[in-house]
């Protein structure tokens, strides 16, 4: 039976369904591990185990997967603001967080970044990429440190000095201060 031409993303995605098979074929036979592998694995254990870490990521835009061309930017936190939806701890409309910040309101919020830049100064990045963020939010929210990759310069609306808060930190943040988990500062 001949199977239709595939899309990229067709493709990519019966790859997972069928890595995930293995990876419950292995959960099933007992030896799958997230953790390092033990010294007496066999080479196919080790590359299954290592599928098996990879697979837990979720995968978003800009999580580094694809776009192998850009490097990753280690986030301290972020923070998401949107109309009707807005960090209770703000006390102030979209309207009036897109003001203070220096930002045009849209539709589709933004998302704050909160990195370091040069000598390891504290910066806001204001995206647009709301999409990557609520990406990274799910996988922090498992406790996968995962970063994304730099932005586009068109996905970029401003860099400020200092964080915007109240931010969750990423899961290597949260290490950092002493928090386990996914935390608010």
């Amino acid at each position: 039976m001949t199977r239709p031409d595939l899309t990229e993303t067709e493709h990519l995605k019966e790859i997972e369904r069928l890595a995930r098979e293995v990876q419950s074929a292995a959960l099933r036979e007992g030896w799958l591990s997230y953790a390092p592998d033990p010294e007496n694995a066999t080479g196919l254990q080790r590359s299954v185990n290592a599928l098996a870490r990879a697979l837990r990521h979720y995968h978003f835009p800009g999580d580094g997967c694809v776009e192998e061309d850009r490097p990753l930017v280690e986030l301290a936190g972020v923070l998401i603001i949107r109309p009707g939806i807005m960090p209770s701890e703000l006390n102030e409309t979209y309207e009036q967080a897109c003001l203070r910040i220096g930002v045009e309101p849209r539709e589709e919020g933004w998302a704050l970044w909160n990195t370091w830049g040069k000598g390891q100064a504290r910066i806001t990045m204001v995206v647009s990429a709301v999409d990557a963020t609520e990406g990274l939010l799910a996988n922090w929210s498992r406790g996968v440190d995962i970063h994304p990759v730099l932005p586009l310069p068109s996905q970029v609306a401003l860099v400020q000095q200092g964080w915007a808060g109240p931010m969750t930190l990423s899961p290597l943040a949260a290490k950092k201060v002493g928090f386990p988990g996914r935390s608010r500062a």
